[in-house]
């Protein structure tokens, strides 16, 4: 397959772009994908077959199975790491490794049914939760261990908005190429 076709595939909406400067409107925004996020993915999946969900979303990426289960695993550490970095000073996250995790019976076999609604209930709360954050704690960081990197929490929220809407747009194209 051509490289430029393959990574439109696996950035089907670019990669991540945080802006250097977060504004209260950029905040809003990402929490408002948060919230609305759980629903539309559950519209998109949820009268997908068997076979369907066990479709890579492209050539050697994982099924759509994988892409849920992975969703709620990768949001629910999110969420863990808004705890640490208010309660710690600078804490260094535990990082994880997301290919071997997609490998796990779980991911490859379970109902989408248990992460779609982990994803509900977590979207609920931490979307609560981040509503209730002042500006001076949207300043507060962790360190993640790869290259050392800060990444304040207003940062991370941009992050987790575009991951959501990042997997959403895979299985969307997949849906959208193979007519279902």
């Amino acid at each position: 397959m051509e490289a430029t076709i393959l990574e439109a595939l696996k950035y089907p909406i670019g990669k991540t772009n945080i802006p250097s400067t977060i504004s209260t409107t950029h905040i809003s925004e990402w929490i408002k994908v948060l919230e609305e996020f759980p629903k539309e993915l559950n519209d998109l999946v949820i009268r997908l077959t068997d076979e369907q969900l066990a479709t890579p979303y492209r050539p050697g990426g994982w099924t759509v199975r994988q892409v849920i289960h992975h969703l709620a695993d990768s949001h629910h550490n999110s969420y863990t790491r808004f705890k640490w970095a208010l309660t710690e000073e600078k804490p260094i996250i535990k990082a994880y490794y997301e290919d071997r995790w997609a490998e796990l019976s779980d991911s490859k076999s379970a109902p989408i049914l248990l992460s779609l609604h982990s994803l509900t209930a977590l979207h609920a709360k931490w979307v609560y939760f981040l509503k209730g954050l002042s500006f001076n704690e949207l300043q507060y960081v962790f360190i993640h261990p790869d290259g050392n990197e800060e990444v304040t929490l207003a940062e991370n929220i941009g992050i987790y908005a575009w991951h959501s809407m990042h997997h959403y747009a895979h299985i969307e194209g997949l849906k959208n190429r193979m007519g279902w």
